[in-house]
């Protein structure tokens, strides 16, 4: 598995349906580090009918929810147009399709990979489509059960394909406690495949948690701010979070790919060592032969002399020269002692 975490940074509809918002998001997350960028693909004839329920009423422009998917929509002269911005900001480029028909869309625009919404996992027509154009994909799991999912992984493993499954909960925010970051491992083990973390909690901590576990993808929806229109705002990271979040994941990365040794690390700061440890000193001046006594001695910075934990063992000894108080004793101080 490659050991650098692709963040891809997912817009959907949080354009509202400008193109030059969604211009504007390209820049966006391209100045702040991620190496892809995610939109969704609605033709609003080809995937819903009139009656579409509002999974949440937020709109008071559009009526009707097919209405809002209309108003989302772009041309396909448009989408050419996002993709050669993504490239010329050196991003790859995927939407999530939502119909078959948006699917051949897409393969004309070029995508650099499928991304399957998990309200999509079912669409077993759209589902074939996709697989049929041979590229990776990118399996997300907010609302299946095991079951789905295991189908879903079949139908794609059984193409050869590259898949990466993205744990996943379809609720706008996500609270931590139903996040699951303990999904990723099962699914790498089950499936035997890339995993990651398509995340919906609005903060940079789920996406942080989930690299420490080695994840191949993190997904993160993205808004320019927290005062934008749109119903995923809520479940969204601002621009600036996304940079502190590339940040982290890179850090992250840096830390698992190089395992420090204790011991070779203590040789490398031992001139550190030095400056904060501590040596055995005088505590006031005495005259050459003295025999050294614990209320003589006491135990200060740097460590350049004798170590704190010989005290014991100089208690006793006799020094062979005057030494003023607060210098630091050195083994030549002392009378060497002669065992027969």
């Amino acid at each position: 598995m490659s050991s650098k975490t692709l963040i891809l940074a997912e817009i959907a509809q949080a354009h509202d349906g400008s193109l030059g918002t969604a211009h504007a998001f390209i820049d966006a997350v391209a100045n702040a580090g991620a190496d892809a960028v995610k939109f969704q693909t609605h033709i609003a004839a080809a995937e819903s009918t009139p009656a579409e329920p509002w999974r949440v009423k937020f709109s008071r422009q559009d009526e009707t929810r097919y209405g809002y998917w209309k108003r989302m929509e772009f041309t396909e002269e448009q989408w050419h147009g996002l993709k050669q911005h993504a490239a010329e900001r050196g991003l790859q480029f995927l939407s999530s399709p939502f119909s078959v028909e948006a699917v051949e869309l897409l393969e004309r625009i070029g995508v650099a990979a499928w991304k399957i919404a998990s309200g999509e996992v079912s669409n077993t027509p759209m589902f074939e489509r996709i697989a049929a154009a041979g590229l990776p994909i990118l399996l997300s799991t907010g609302m299946s059960p095991l079951s789905e999912i295991d189908a879903a992984v079949q139908r794609v493993q059984a193409r050869g394909l590259p898949l990466t499954v993205l744990q996943c909960t379809s609720m706008y925010p996500t609270p931590p406690e139903k996040i699951g970051l303990n999904l990723i491992p099962f699914f790498r083990e089950r499936y035997g495949c890339a995993v990651g973390l398509s995340d919906h909690s609005g903060t940079i901590y789920a996406g942080l948690a989930a690299a420490m576990l080695g994840i191949e993808v993190l997904e993160v929806h993205v808004t320019l701010s927290r005062e934008m229109f749109g119903p995923d705002v809520p479940a969204s990271v601002t621009t600036t979070e996304l940079r502190q979040l590339v940040e982290g994941v890179r850090f992250i990365e840096k830390m698992r790919a190089n395992p420090v040794d204790k011991d070779a690390m203590a040789q490398e700061l031992g001139a550190m060592r030095k400056l904060f440890n501590k040596s055995i000193v005088a505590r006031t001046a005495l005259a050459a032969g003295t025999v050294l006594q614990q209320e003589h001695l006491a135990v200060k910075k740097p460590g350049t002399g004798i170590a704190p934990e010989r005290l014991a063992q100089i208690i006793g000894r006799r020094l062979t020269r005057d030494v003023q108080a607060d210098e630091i004793l050195q083994e030549t101080d002392l009378e060497v002692v002669l065992f027969g």
